[in-house]
């Protein structure tokens, strides 16, 4: 039995990324290095493979979980400010996984 599709905003997918890569907020990172980890986390696990990492995160580690995401969050938004959030369609388990969807500038 195959789940029905979803959507996520391009930004939750980005954050789920970045949530996933081995990026962290006291690294300071500047935009191009958020982007940069965003594109090479995609590239690596997927974004569902992202969407897992971070739900083991929660199940894990709740406490840091949730200031990791806020971090997540907010470093997107400031990395993509300009970019128009749209939602991307994520497919069904057993189907193609979404193409890398940021990209260094």
């Amino acid at each position: 039995m195959s789940s029905a599709p979803y959507d996520l905003s391009i930004s939750a997918v980005r954050a789920g990324a970045l949530f996933a890569s081995p990026l962290q907020r006291s690294d300071e990172p500047s935009a191009r290095q958020v982007r940069q980890a965003i594109a090479t986390t995609i590239g690596v696990h997927g974004v569902r493979g992202c969407a897992a990492r971070v739900a083991q995160a929660y199940g894990e580690h709740p406490e840091t979980a949730l200031t990791r995401m806020r971090w997540a969050l907010t470093a997107v938004a400031s990395a993509f400010s300009g970019s128009r959030a749209e939602p991307v369609h994520s497919p069904a388990p057993g189907h193609s996984t979404l193409p890398c969807i940021s990209r260094a500038a």
